[in-house]
């Protein structure tokens, strides 16, 4: 595959990006998804899957927006704790995936990748925490759903970017058109904006970005899906920054909020060499 091909695993090189071509790689990659959660589950292993997979299954109603924009699955990645990372190692061994060394010597304390051993496929294993443009902690978290990460971990995946694209923003309209806001976080199965809350007033960091992209996706929401879907997002959306404005802010949040954007609020990415 040369360069300037975009990487598309179980799609034909130059097929369209039909509808029906997205779904039947969908369904390749949650073939995959199972096959390896269910070997972690034999070794005893806690894993979730992440990133757009996860969006997909937690979306069955809305994930046609996904096809619309002719989106298509890249790689299937998870979370795992830090406790069972060598019961994570045994099961992709056991199922003839290969490691790669370098990622393992430089950040094994906090990623690992495993590649498929016949298909242009990989995964990233994410230990304990999201490492990107700010952390996001999953320690005691992936026990909420089965599958996935929760919802509000889901929509937190997305809002933490600082430069959030298309296809970002389009997980996150989706996520919140397929599910209602939970205000108090009595149901772990809604989208717990109590929880977001909490987080956005304890970091500052955290919060500006994350006020900055419900921001954004207010303002392209009609950009991106019908007028009656795109009213159920807005009001959601509403629900969200109306809990991380109301929510009492710490000492160290006010602290750092007087120094606002004088002073980098985020974290560069640091960009991993798979090769």
């Amino acid at each position: 595959m040369s360069s300037g091909t975009p990487h598309r695993p179980f799609i034909e090189e130059g097929a369209e990006l039909t509808t029906d071509v997205l779904v039947a790689q969908e369904e390749r990659f949650v073939e995959l998804l199972h096959q390896i959660m269910g070997e972690a589950q034999k070794h005893g292993a806690t894993i979730r899957v992440i990133g757009s997979l996860a969006f997909r299954l937690q979306c069955p109603d809305f994930k046609h927006v996904e096809y619309d924009n002719r989106r298509y699955l890249t790689d299937v990645d998870f979370i795992a704790y830090s406790r069972e990372i060598d019961k994570v190692q045994d099961a992709f061994f056991a199922l003839g995936w290969e490691e790669n060394q370098n990622v393992l010597r430089l950040f094994g304390d906090k990623r690992r990748i495993f590649y498929h051993p016949t298909e242009s496929v990989h995964s990233d294993i994410f230990i304990d925490k999201l490492r990107f443009c700010h952390e996001i902690d999953f320690r005691g978290r992936l026990e909420i759903e089965e599958v996935t990460i929760s919802l509000i971990d889901l929509l937190l995946e997305k809002l933490q970017i600082v430069e959030i694209n298309r296809k970002d923003l389009i997980d996150t309209m989706m996520l919140l058109r397929q599910h209602e806001v939970s205000e108090d976080g009595a149901d772990p199965h809604l989208i717990d904006g109590a929880y977001l809350a909490r987080l956005c007033s304890r970091d500052w960091g955290l919060w500006r970005t994350t006020t900055l992209n419900l921001r954004n996706a207010r303002g392209r929401a009609n950009e991106y899906l019908s007028p009656d879907d795109a009213h159920v997002v807005l009001r959601r959306i509403k629900i969200l920054e109306r809990l991380v404005d109301d929510a009492p802010k710490s000492l160290a949040w006010k602290a750092r909020g007087a120094v606002g954007e004088r002073v980098t609020w985020y974290r560069e990415v640091e960009e991993v060499q798979r090769d």
